[in-house]
């Protein structure tokens, strides 16, 4: 697999690698030593699966007490993924990395925990898969405006379907 750091430190880029013929393709999703080997030593409690129609965004998300690292794929369509630091201390805090993943090329990517994340959709439909290091707490969740002028994510959307959370979130400075 070729795994590639960004400028937020944890969050990787991670291209497994995919064999394919006639038949159609395989690939190992998941390795806990592989994994750790770059990095990724947390270990996985939870899988979700999101459905979701082409300009839905859904975040920016993020728990206070229990943060959660998150590995995330694309098993159909196109989304755009954010990752945010908003961990107080890092040079990088309020700064953000976007990756587009796409189900046909099977990037994943790794949001540590301590950060913000995010996506939207850009097919028609996209099925949004990811592991996370610790259980939702629905009381401890946060949500940080995805259009926050401090932050200055270019999305590739300029008027998402949202959720009336992620509508009312607060802005980074109100953290």
């Amino acid at each position: 697999m070729k795994v590639t750091k960004t400028k937020i430190a944890g969050v990787l880029i991670i291209e497994p690698k995919v064999f394919g013929d006639a038949r159609g393709f395989f690939l190992e999703s998941f390795n806990a030593e592989r994994y750790a080997e770059v990095g990724i030593a947390k270990t996985f409690i939870q899988d979700n699966h999101s459905h979701s129609a082409k300009g839905v965004l859904r975040g920016l998300h993020f728990q206070k007490q229990y943060p959660q690292g998150k590995l995330v794929t694309v098993t159909q369509g196109i989304v755009f993924d954010v990752a945010v630091d908003i961990r107080l201390n890092s040079p990088t805090y309020g700064q953000w990395v976007g990756i587009t993943l796409e189900a046909d090329k099977h990037t994943q990517f790794y949001v540590p925990p301590g950060l913000a994340h995010g996506f939207c959709v850009i097919s028609e439909q996209a099925d949004f898969h990811y592991k996370c290091t610790e259980y939702y707490h629905p009381k401890d969740e946060g949500s940080i405006r995805w259009n926050d002028p401090e932050i200055n994510i270019d999305w590739p959307i300029t008027n998402p379907t949202l959720s009336e959370k992620d509508a009312n979130a607060v802005f980074l400075k109100d953290l």
